[in-house]
């Protein structure tokens, strides 16, 4: 068996949430694709994929959670600002209350506090 490189587990638990951290990214301010990846960034999630982030926010705008808009660019290209519809508020609502309800057993399994009680199974 191989090892596992440095990094992939992280990379995986960020796969599970990266809906989340879009919508959180997005809550205060609209923003374009590479604006978003940067915001994730500077939050400390630095192996976030571009192409990760740019399919997310297309997914979640097909879901109806997100509105987006063309901005003309000095810089370059066009750029397509994505913002939080009300759909999409509360979709970041349910998972803000999701992931605190899931953080804090994981947070008890791993600091061993969740085995105090019976499961009915001891002799």
């Amino acid at each position: 068996m191989g090892t596992v490189p440095p990094g992939l587990e992280r990379t995986q638990l960020l796969k599970g949430v990266l809906d989340a951290v879009v919508l959180a990214a997005l809550a205060e301010r609209d923003g374009y694709g590479y604006d978003v990846v940067r915001r994730l960034r500077l939050g400390g999630l630095e192996e976030v994929a571009d192409a990760s982030v740019y399919g997310t926010l297309r997914r979640l705008f097909t879901q109806g959670l997100l509105t987006s808009y063309v901005v003309p660019s000095d810089e370059g290209p066009h750029r397509k600002y994505y913002g939080l519809t009300a759909m999409g508020r509360k979709a970041l609502d349910t998972q803000r209350s999701d992931w605190l309800a899931f953080s804090t057993t994981l947070g008890q399994i791993l600091n061993g506090n969740a085995f105090t009680g019976t499961t009915g199974d001891e002799p």
